[in-house]
């Protein structure tokens, strides 16, 4: 299939550019036709096609992308414009050729006369579960522009939640990553020039000097063993967190992280089990399904697992608030919350409370770790160097020893 770029005009509007695929210039035009537009000029891509279609490939549909297509999809639904309008307007807008291209292919779709959350569930790579149960859920309660109203709003919840914590571990890492090029460049280039001088000098080192000196020659001598192996360990526990019993593992693992880590991955956890929840609650989803979408796209095995349990008990009869109390992870006031607004009918309004709530113990935790963590990692950086410094220059203090 080619692909050609187009220069055509909308209905009563100014001229457009873009690139089509087609088996043929006839039945690219054709596509375009289809889309209401009138072409002006129609050329082969030539050269770089399958390299675009590679770097399309490897492009990333970001939330961010997600969050701007739902608000302006549920704007153009509210303000009355047709299904099929609203994606062709949004497939020409969309700067993402990735996510670009799966919109072409959702239009396409609902064009054949296929429901629109189907044609996005062949999606997943830009649609979850979460994304398709909802839409599912507007078109058959007839308020599809109110669904997307709240998925945009759910999406950039999620979206400042991940920036919030991303922005705040920036730092930590770079400052590690500094202390670990700092500590091999010393190894490496520094410690050498000193084990010459002591060579010549004779006598016997310091254990901490020797040391050092010892890592530096094994360095030296094997950094074609010692590099590779680095990066395959971390490929490999990469791999191995990937495997189900790795996930498992490494979701317990983070909630018992020390220097307060745990407890706000914890409320992480929490907030967006809440969100999540409340969202699917409001927008008609039934309570079995939005229990077991909430623990798929929760992020973590232990809610997931315990999302699984409380399913089977409401099933049996059970309410949802009297399970969560068995899972350590949800502490008593979400328990709490969610049994009021069980027995008030406002369930939904109570998860977002608890959402409100723990997005904010979130973003007042990250500041506090934030403020501890500065004069932390400076102090380790500190320490390397100075333990290098020092296993350098413990030889100097028995100098004239070794000279005489």
């Amino acid at each position: 299939m080619a692909t050609y770029t187009y220069t055509a005009r909308l209905e009563r509007g100014a001229p457009v550019t873009g690139t089509v695929a087609g088996d043929s210039k006839a039945a690219a035009a054709a596509e375009l036709r289809r889309k209401g537009l009138t072409v002006l000029a129609l050329d082969e891509k030539k050269g770089l096609g399958d390299l675009n279609e590679l770097l399309e490939g490897l492009t990333k549909v970001k939330l961010h992308d997600k969050v701007v297509f739902s608000r302006q999809f549920a704007t153009m639904i509210n303000a009355g414009l047709a299904l099929l309008r609203a994606l062709f307007i949004l497939e020409e807008q969309t700067q993402n050729p990735r996510f670009r291209k799966i919109i072409t292919a959702v239009r396409q779709d609902v064009e054949a006369g296929m429901p629109l959350s189907d044609a996005i569930e062949k999606h997943p790579a830009a649609f979850d579960r979460l994304y398709v149960s909802m839409v599912r859920a507007g078109e058959i309660g007839g308020v599809l522009d109110q669904t997307l109203e709240r998925l945009a709003t759910q999406l950039e919840k999620d979206d400042s939640l991940r920036r919030s914590v991303k922005s705040a571990m920036t730092y930590p890492i770079l400052i590690g990553v500094f202390a670990l090029l700092v500590l091999f460049g010393l190894i490496v280039f520094v410690i050498p020039i000193f084990a010459g001088m002591y060579n010549d000098l004779g006598g016997q080192l310091p254990l901490l000097t020797r040391i050092m000196v010892g890592a530096s020659d094994f360095m030296r001598s094997f950094w074609f063993i010692v590099v590779p192996a680095f990066f395959l360990f971390i490929y490999g526990l990469r791999r191995l967190r990937r495997t189900p019993q790795g996930t498992a593992a490494w979701d317990r693992a983070k909630l018992r992280l020390p220097m307060k880590l745990g407890p706000i991955i914890q409320k992480i956890a929490v907030a967006r089990f809440s969100r999540t929840l409340a969202t699917l609650v409001s927008s008609g989803v039934p309570i079995l399904q939005a229990i077991e979408i909430t623990g798929k796209t929760s992020g973590n095995t232990v809610i997931e697992n315990a999302m699984n349990e409380v399913r089977e008990q409401i099933k049996g009869g059970e309410s949802i608030a009297r399970p969560l109390e068995k899972v350590p992870v949800f502490p008593p006031m979400v328990t709490q919350m969610i049994a009021i607004g069980e027995e008030t009918g406002a369930l939904d309004t109570m998860l977002h409370k608890v959402a409100d709530f723990y997005e904010d113990e979130v973003d007042a935790a990250i500041k506090s770790l934030t403020s501890i963590l500065e004069p932390i990692m400076m102090i380790f950086i500190g320490g390397i160097v100075g333990l290098v410094v020092v296993s350098m220059y413990l030889p100097i203090f028995n100098l004239f020893q070794l000279v005489q």
